[in-house]
């Protein structure tokens, strides 16, 4: 099993940054890749972006790509994801994932393991 617990969400104008955490704990050993997904309400849950763990090979939706950035610290365990230049569709529950399977589907949802409790994200504009 892997625990994850996010951290860093909140209100923030548009324009402005913020800084996601994910820390991991548990059979982290286990896990091949990481990515951050959100779910907007009345929306479905969408991949934003994704990480392999050993090699840090980065992904990223096409929305996000130039103003979000994913990283690890893999002696802290901790996914991060840097939120720049923020815009009010931005708004949403940002979760953090694992899979312990390859790199097939990183972008998918459903081939994630694990998964954290969502922390909210809200673009004023």
């Amino acid at each position: 099993q892997v625990q994850l617990v996010e951290s860093g969400g909140g209100l923030v104008q548009a324009g402005g940054s913020l800084r996601l955490s994910c820390a991991a704990s548990g059979r982290t050993f286990r896990t091949y890749a990481m990515g951050w997904f959100r779910q907007a309400p009345g929306e479905d849950r969408e991949f934003v972006a994704g990480i392999t763990w050993n090699s840090g090979n980065t992904f990223y939706a096409n929305s996000v790509k130039g103003r979000f950035t994913i990283s690890r610290d893999s002696a802290k365990n901790t996914l991060y994801l840097q939120l720049n230049s923020l815009k009010s569709e931005d708004t949403a529950v940002y979760y953090c994932a694992a899979k312990s399977s390859g790199p097939v589907g990183i972008v998918d949802m459903s081939e994630y393991d694990y998964w954290g409790q969502g922390t909210q994200v809200t673009v004023s504009s």
